[in-house]
């Protein structure tokens, strides 16, 4: 999930959405069986596995593979067929703040951030602003400032330079590429400046970067850049970072032995925590949820119509590389027979909403591929049902549904909430702290076993299991003819999504 603040304008959904087209499933067995108590259980080994390794599960550590080994014991002892998809990725760690200052002519700290897969450096020199920085900034985003090689004045081959650039138009990874490209030292991103895009916010640059990258909210780089159209400024970057292109991890994928293998729904939620804490709510709590839901779903003979594959992905922190690699490596025949993904990322947050993903895009306006209101819809009436009220969440890339819907195939899910905070109007209806973070520990050390809010698990997880044994029960599908097997791959393949994980890739 990500460190920069969720869109502000979220709708209290207080009636339910159109019913989803799939059969109404008895699932109260189900859903009494799933019990706070069991989640609860598998959280405190998390927690223990967190603490013996450093406090930390992140993937590339021994704290993941902890989890993971956890977690196919669990899944074998319920008699599922669990199988290890390892692959390698790029681990990325900040071991040091960075740190901004200008030297000359106004000796200035700045507030900075380093961008994920920074290279370190500790670079002093001159600021040489992109060719085509738009300042003032027009009303709506328009700059492409970086993302032409053409955009950079050749750097001095005899002293240090730093680049400034705005955002916009292309990926970060693109910009820092080119500035490095163009001989310069170390790159300093600023925010664009519309409404929405002025804070300081960190990025990512996707993959292992050449030089040091920062990054400035858009009050300060703007002030720079009219600094450096005056005269020379002087500026020192400094970066600490450890980035190792090729460390391993996995995703552990458990089938049920019943179902129709034409057929598979795949139930979603990333194992891994970020390196700085244990990850215990982030993302614990669906992991353990999920885990809970198949061992009862097992426990209780429930034959599936539907095969039903638990999945427990590796490095989504990094940026959704777990589920990326999976959804990548699917043949075409594979690929065709996923009818759905349901994915759960953050459900026992202490200040929670009850969210779920904007399938139709009617509130958030990014909808996701067809099918996907249709899950919409069978959360919102579940809820309803229990007299509930929910708010929607934007399909924005913030966690693992991305590759899927990227690849056509209809996904929902729920979400308690991350570094956002509580508006008012969700405090009249959901209780809680107006103006406070939905999690005040979101990716830091104290998102331990005690940052769990239990009627938010509660409430979510018997969300949850209603919509995987109904999905996985249902004779009927989304499409007009009544079908559930997707369609090939979409050309949805070819939009990109403004968030990767964590952080914003653009």
């Amino acid at each position: 999930m990500i460190a920069v603040p969720l869109a502000a304008a979220l709708v209290i959904t207080q009636m339910p959405q159109p019913a989803s087209a799939v059969d109404e499933i008895n699932t109260k067995k189900l859903r009494d069986a799933v019990t706070v108590s069991g989640i609860l259980g598998h959280e405190r080994v998390l927690q223990r596995i967190a603490t013996q390794n450093g406090g930390t599960r992140a993937s590339g550590t021994p704290g993941f593979a902890a989890s993971a080994a956890y977690v196919t014991s669990v899944l074998k002892k319920a008699g599922y067929k669990v199988t290890e998809q390892k692959f390698t990725f790029p681990f990325y760690r900040e071991l040091a703040p960075a740190q901004l200052n200008q030297v000359s002519p106004t000796p200035t700290t700045y507030e900075t951030v380093t961008y994920d897969y920074s290279a370190s450096g500790n670079v002093t020199g001159r600021v040489v602003a992109a060719l085509n920085n738009v300042l003032p900034p027009t009303p709506t985003p328009s700059s492409t400032a970086g993302c032409a090689a053409t955009d950079f004045a050749p750097a001095s081959t005899t002293a240090p330079e730093v680049a400034l650039i705005q955002r916009g138009g292309c990926d970060f990874a693109v910009k820092a590429a080119n500035a490095a490209a163009a001989g310069y030292d170390a790159a300093i991103i600023f925010n664009e400046g519309q409404p929405g895009r002025t804070d300081l916010f960190t990025g990512t640059l996707g993959g292992p970067g050449a030089i040091p990258v920062v990054g400035l909210s858009f009050a300060d780089g703007s002030a720079l850049a009219q600094q450096v159209a005056a005269g020379t400024v002087t500026i020192h970057v400094q970066t600490s970072t450890e980035v190792n292109a090729a460390a391993t991890t996995s995703n552990i994928i458990a089938d049920t032995r019943d179902g129709d293998p034409n057929k598979v729904l795949v139930v979603g939620a990333h194992l891994d925590s970020v390196v700085d804490g244990p990850g215990i709510n982030d993302n614990g709590s669906g992991t353990a949820q999920n885990l809970e839901i198949a061992v009862q779903l097992a426990k209780l003979k429930i034959k599936p119509r539907q095969k039903v594959r638990f999945a427990f992905w590796g490095a989504e922190e990094a940026g959704l590389l777990g589920s990326e690699h999976y959804v990548a490596n699917l043949s075409d025949t594979e690929l065709t027979t996923i009818y759905a993904n349901l994915n759960f990322d953050m459900v026992a947050s202490p200040n929670y909403v009850r969210f779920v993903y904007d399938g139709d895009g009617s509130d958030t306006g990014a909808s996701g591929p067809y099918g996907s209101d249709q899950i919409e819809g069978l959360f919102n009436k579940y809820f309803a049902d229990q007299g509930l009220a929910t708010d929607p969440t934007a399909f924005d890339g913030r966690s693992d549904y991305g590759p899927f819907i990227l690849a056509g195939i209809p996904a929902g899910g729920l979400f308690s909430g991350a570094e956002g905070e509580k508006t008012p109007e969700q405090a009249a209806v959901y209780g809680g702290t107006a103006g406070a973070p939905y999690d005040s520990c979101y990716h830091q050390a104290c998102d331990d076993i005690n940052n769990l809010n239990p009627q938010a698990l509660s409430e979510l997880s018997d969300a949850a299991a209603h919509a995987v044994l109904t999905l996985a029960k249902t004779k009927t599908g989304f499409y007009p003819d009544g079908s559930l097997r997707a369609a090939a791959r979409s050309a949805a393949a070819s939009k990109q999504l403004p968030y990767k994980g964590d952080h914003a890739v653009r």
